[in-house]
């Protein structure tokens, strides 16, 4: 029987080679070879194609003592060169080219891939293994598999030496965005010159940030461009993406992600009425109630963006570049806000007297 990921076959021994991964003492191993002997091997052990051991030293060491000359393996095939060679030195931690961060992360997910399955295996094997029988008797599992984090802990410690496993979990999020397909170009091109600068030393949060920030801008300028979405969110959604483009070299990666997490927002928010008609709407609140207005939350996302856009412009520069035009839809802007203050300071005057 064959499982997922691996095919079962019977080997000879003497072809099964260890290299310098495991220990040399493998303890009492008396019980295990008459438990085997016994009851024979409940579950198989672990190799690759070309007989390398991954996973059941004790256990081959047993199958030896009780001159086997055959014995059923699982062949874990897809495990890379620089995996094998891994598992292979793991006792002395010693590879003989240093890996980059990037590469660090792609062998700490396989090996945190291959033990998560070969805990798995080992937890099953567990449950055929009667209570009264020594809990070794195969090389089942004695206790529970891993848990998640403690796997992670345990491939980032075999990769890197350290318990690293959060920047690698966060560069293995980068690696599947670059090779995912359904992702926008754009973004998958982001990905990877992302993973580029994180090899050259660069941040790892920030390139989670702008990437973050990349996906938003795609999905702006999908927004903008669908002809079935109404003109508001068209336009709300095409102005958020031109003032992305305009931060995206010199905001803050936390900050690029801000703006433009608040930007999808606010176009997905954005009513069918265009800029202008909502700024009208506003003015007009009291006179046409029953009118639909955008939620309380979208305000809130809009003043956070804007409560220090006095500090980001220099007065004089503004008032010397805008053409009369420009000036007029701000001095227009600038008043509705006003009278929009105006209202909501009443209201909320209003019901704190009445509270």
């Amino acid at each position: 029987m064959s499982e997922p990921g691996h095919i079962e076959l019977e080997r000879a021994v003497h072809s099964i080679w260890s290299g310098r991964r495991h220990r040399e003492d493998f303890g009492d191993l008396y019980p295990l070879v008459e438990s085997i002997a016994r009851e024979g091997l409940l579950q198989p052990i672990t190799i690759t194609p070309d007989g390398m051991l991954i996973c059941g030293a004790r256990r081959l060491a047993a199958i030896r003592k009780l001159g086997w000359k055959t014995v059923n393996v699982w062949v874990r095939s897809g495990i890379s060169t620089t995996l094998g060679q891994l598992l292979a030195e793991q006792d002395d931690n010693l590879l003989h080219k240093p890996l980059t961060r990037t590469e660090e992360a792609t062998l700490y997910a396989e090996l945190k891939a291959l033990m998560a399955e070969d805990a798995a295996g080992r937890q099953e094997a567990s449950r055929f293994t009667s209570k009264q029988e020594n809990s070794r008797s195969n090389g089942a599992a004695t206790v529970a598999a891993p848990q998640k984090g403690e796997t992670r802990q345990q491939a980032a410690l075999m990769v890197t030496g350290r318990n690293a496993y959060t920047s690698l979990e966060r560069i293995n999020e980068l690696q599947q965005i670059a090779a995912d397909l359904s992702q926008p170009d754009d973004v998958r091109e982001r990905a990877s010159h992302e993973l580029d600068r994180i090899d050259a030393g660069g941040s790892i949060t920030g390139a989670q940030q702008r990437i973050r920030a990349a996906q938003c801008l795609a999905e702006l300028d999908t927004l903008a461009a669908d002809p079935a979405q109404p003109a508001g969110i068209r336009d709300t959604a095409a102005s958020g993406a031109a003032r992305l483009r305009e931060l995206e070299h010199t905001a803050r990666p936390a900050d690029l992600q801000r703006l433009a997490e608040i930007a999808v927002e606010r176009a997905k928010t954005a009513t069918k009425k265009r800029p202008n008609q909502l700024a009208s709407a506003r003015l007009h609140a009291v006179e046409e109630p029953g009118r639909e207005f955008l939620p309380v939350r979208s305000f809130v996302y809009l003043w956070d963006e804007l409560s220090t856009w006095t500090e980001r412009y220099d007065p004089e520069a503004i008032g010397l570049a805008l053409s009369k035009e420009q000036w007029v839809m701000f001095e227009q802007a600038v008043a509705a806000t006003v009278a929009f203050l105006d209202l909501a300071r009443a209201a909320r005057d209003a019901h704190r007297h009445t509270a």
